[in-house]
């Protein structure tokens, strides 16, 4: 009896089947779908004694919400692991990341379907800034203060410098917001641009070469969120004369 009961007491201290709480992973219906969790589960569960079983409520996260890591795609669909701050759930982040559990996720064949690969491309979408100021405000002050040498929209088509690109072209730009932002200490617009509360005064020797663009920073975040709504020119496209 005392044999029976030291056998049964170390196979529960041993066994992650039975001696440790499992970790539940919630999934798409697709992953569990396609027998992925139920193949690679268990060989972690192998190599690290840790319990991890599929679970709607489980803490760690497979989704394709572009949050946590990226681990796995199916054709164009890239699946991200979320976990919490938690050691056993942190081994699983770096064990499915890892070669031998990239290695585990490609050695699954689905029964239909493409396969799942571990080895691919994460495009990172840039999102346009988000500015506050008043669109509509921004439109009349674009045309105001920059419509003199730049062609705004439709409103000043005929208007503006040939050697000054359009709203629409500078919108085009990777570097757009950076430029706008940033526009009163760029050249020419240093020379006679004063921006209420951050620029110095002109020095009296060196008076402003046109009548002064003078703007306070709500006037600008009004022109920022203007250009945001902008749409960007082709700039694949053939170039037109302004």
């Amino acid at each position: 009896m005392r044999f029976v009961l030291l056998c049964l007491s170390l196979l529960l201290t041993a066994s992650p089947s039975f001696a440790q709480e499992a970790l539940g992973l919630a999934a798409p219906r697709e992953i569990q779908d396609s027998g992925l969790l139920k193949h690679i589960l268990p060989r972690f569960s192998l190599k690290t004694s840790i319990r991890v079983v599929a679970d709607e409520a489980g803490p760690m996260v497979l989704a394709t919400d572009p949050q946590g890591t990226a681990v796995l795609a199916r054709g164009d669909t890239v699946y991200y692991l979320q976990v919490p701050d938690e050691a056993k759930a942190k081994r699983f982040a770096d064990w499915i990341t890892s070669d031998v559990g990239k290695r585990t996720i490609e050695s699954f064949k689905p029964a239909t379907g493409v396969p799942f690969s571990a080895q691919f491309d994460v495009v990172e979408v840039e999102e346009d800034p988000l500015f506050e100021g008043d669109a509509n405000a921004g439109a009349t002050l674009s045309l105001t203060h920059c419509g003199r040498c730049h062609v705004i929209g439709p409103q000043n088509r005929m208007s503006g410098l040939g050697s000054t690109p359009s709203f629409q072209i500078l919108r085009a730009l990777p570097d757009w917001s950076d430029r706008f932002q940033q526009f009163y200490a760029l050249k020419p617009h240093a020379a006679f641009t004063q921006l209420e509360g951050v620029t110095e005064p002109f020095d009296p020797e060196r008076p402003s070469p046109i009548v002064p663009v003078e703007m306070s920073i709500e006037d600008l975040d009004a022109i920022l969120a203007y250009v945001t709504e902008i749409e960007p020119a082709d700039l694949g496209a053939p170039l037109a004369l302004q």
